[in-house]
């Protein structure tokens, strides 16, 4: 049996590994020159690990070095506006594991044999038959995975008349500063923008910055400096350390909710199938979740009925957490001054069992 992987991310190179492990021929075809990731830092939740174990990758993360879960989230002054219990979060759920994205790549990658994988191929068109048209040629094989990102070819191939991804209204700035001391990980509303900081194993800070602005809008790290001047320490410091060729941004998208994960011999997974808000930080753990779960389904039941099932237990728990992270994200990128004290009075106040019912669903996701 022989599997396409359409695109060599997170999710295409571990459902390529999970299609390999089980005997399984792979080609993995992606776009790019080399199969790396431009990103900076990754939080992979106990559910992404759970996936990774898996695969026999799971201890190989951990060994880099465990992390914390978030803290808490504060007000710009410094004051918590929700202040999370990380003990309790890590006894409950189980471990947490921060990576450079480049890193979790390297090691999917170098679980694959070299002459399954294909850079620098362009995919063109995906038929519902399992047959692939791009820069290299045509390829055929029993099951066709699109794993090609938000802005993916194979969904569009076969699902052309589905509403495109969505722009949520606010752009995502993500860097890497020297290392620094801070206070775990935490996040900081204002209005309509908030920074959040990870501390990475090796010592060195994940920033993430997030901003309501119009689509397609850049802003230099200059700018970012001016923007959150006044906001409590460390962010000044963590900023101003910043190098200008470190940091990326990208314009935020969703996906509308899709009827089907499948076509014919074909499957979408990761971002291709439910691209969502980063809020709840679960759009790689679920990647991962889809690859391990796709290739178990269709190795034990066939290609068809795999699919069948794949989609049955997929697609309802994705959107699940599509919704949750929209919801979860939203008052962060409220603007409005009356609202926004409103909700920086309200959020101290309310239970811990409020914000548990938005985490749970995602961390107790087992194989």
């Amino acid at each position: 049996m022989k599997v396409i992987i359409v695109g060599g991310g997170i999710g295409g190179l571990a459902a390529a590994v999970a299609f390999h492990q089980r005997g399984w021929r792979v080609e993995v075809l992606e776009r790019a020159p080399a199969f790396t990731e431009i990103g900076a830092g990754l939080s992979i939740q106990p559910n992404g690990l759970r996936a990774l174990d898996q695969l026999g990758l799971g201890d190989a993360l951990r060994s880099g070095g465990l992390a914390d879960p978030l803290a808490g989230i504060r007000r710009a002054n410094g004051s918590w506006l929700i202040r999370n219990d990380v003990d309790d979060l890590k006894r409950r759920f189980g471990q947490w594991v921060t990576v450079h994205r480049a890193a979790l790549v390297d090691l999917l990658r170098t679980a694959l044999p070299e002459e399954a994988l294909r850079p620098g191929s362009q995919v063109r068109d995906v038929r519902p038959d399992g047959t692939v048209h791009h820069s290299g040629g045509t390829t055929a094989a029993d099951l066709v995975v699109g794993a090609d990102g938000v802005h993916s070819v194979t969904r569009r191939s076969l699902w052309p008349d589905v509403p495109g991804p969505r722009y949520v209204g606010y752009t995502t700035w993500r860097l890497i500063v020297p290392p620094h001391p801070v206070e775990g990980s935490v996040e900081t509303w204002g209005r309509g923008q908030r920074f959040g900081h990870v501390p990475m194993p090796e010592g060195s800070v994940y920033c993430y910055l997030m901003a309501n602005a119009p689509l397609n809008s850049r802003t230099g790290l200059e700018q970012l400096r001016t923007r959150f001047a006044g906001w409590h320490g460390p962010i000044p410091a963590l900023l101003d350390s910043a190098r200008p060729d470190a940091v990326l941004q990208h314009d935020t998208y969703e996906l509308p909710k899709l009827r089907a994960y499948f076509a014919g011999k074909v499957a979408l997974l990761g971002d291709a199938a439910h691209a969502m808000t980063p809020n709840l930080g679960q759009g790689a753990c679920q990647a991962l979740e889809d690859a391990v779960t796709l290739a178990a389904t269709v190795d034990a039941l066939g290609v068809g009925a795999g699919l069948a099932e794949y989609d049955r237990t997929r697609r309802p728990r994705t959107q699940l957490i599509a919704h949750r992270s929209r919801q979860v994200g939203a008052p962060a990128h409220w603007a409005w001054p009356p609202l926004t004290a409103l909700r920086d009075a309200a959020l101290p106040r309310l239970p811990s069992a409020f914000f548990e019912r938005s985490i749970t669903p995602a961390y107790t996701w087992t194989p």
